[in-house]
């Protein structure tokens, strides 16, 4: 009996390693099929990376700082104390090369004697031997019409404009401000600005004009109309320092010689 005991225990411990070793193989199994699903799984990503473009960072922007703001220099300053309050200059229409400027000028003209240079867009008032006040100027249409020597006869404040009957009948419109109906009014949408210089020939008007503007942008350049221009703070610093009866020397512009009348 206790022969078929042992034998029997021996049996059922024996019996139940199959089942131990089922659950550990069974285990065993699922991991290695696990573990080659999720290689497999790595290859596929590895694989399909290869064909997609890594994307390159982009370069860091550069922000170019703001341009430095021209300081308005104080002889451009507004100048409340004008019979028409003038306005500062807006000196980032008005390149620095045109300012006002007191420059060494070799010349043989007197003191007093103005210089207009037209083809490089430049006044002088020799104010002495070898020196002059230097002035940004646009030239009108009219500006490139006479050259030569002449004198700058009379000044007038804020002056009325009278459009001469010639241009009156190319431009009708003008018809209001004629010579009949006594010109335009002084102000600042007046064409001849904050101040006039009038050159005369022989006694007589050569419709020729130095003049002002409040278009600071127009300096340097050749404009549609009107003749000579400086803004109306560099026109009325001239109109102050220059005297009736000065004389005027008008150099032509090579490239404009078609406009001369002569």
């Amino acid at each position: 009996m206790a022969h078929f005991r042992t034998g029997m225990s021996a049996r059922m411990r024996a019996s139940d390693r199959p089942d131990e070793e089922h659950i550990d193989d069974g285990h065993s199994v699922g991991s290695g099929r696990l573990g080659r699903r999720g290689f497999l799984a790595g290859l596929s990503a590895l694989a399909v990376s290869g064909c997609v473009a890594t994307p390159r960072p982009e370069a860091p922007k550069v922000v170019e700082p703001p341009k430095p703001r021209r300081v308005v220099p104080p002889m451009y300053y507004a100048m409340p104390n004008e019979r028409f309050p003038i306005p500062e200059v807006d000196v980032s229409h008005l390149e620095e090369r045109w300012w006002r400027k007191d420059v060494d000028y070799p010349t043989s003209e007197r003191k007093g004697t103005l210089i207009v240079d037209t083809p490089n867009r430049y006044l002088y008032h020799v104010t002495g031997p070898n020196r002059a006040t230097r002035y940004g100027i646009g030239v009108g249409r009219d500006g490139f019409s006479w050259a030569g020597r002449a004198i700058m006869a009379y000044r007038r404040e804020w002056p009325r404009w009278t459009p001469p009957n010639e241009m009156v009948a190319r431009r009708p419109e003008l018809e209001p401000y004629s010579i009949a109906n006594g010109g335009m009014p002084p102000g600042l949408r007046n064409p001849l600005g904050a101040r006039s210089h009038y050159i005369h020939l022989n006694g007589k008007d050569t419709l020729y004009r130095i003049h002002g503007t409040p278009e600071p942008w127009s300096i340097g350049k050749a404009v549609s109309s009107g003749c000579i221009r400086l803004i109306n703070q560099d026109v009325i610093h001239l109109h102050d320092n220059v005297r009736d009866g000065s004389p005027i020397v008008v150099i032509p512009d090579p490239k404009m010689e078609h406009l001369l009348v002569t």
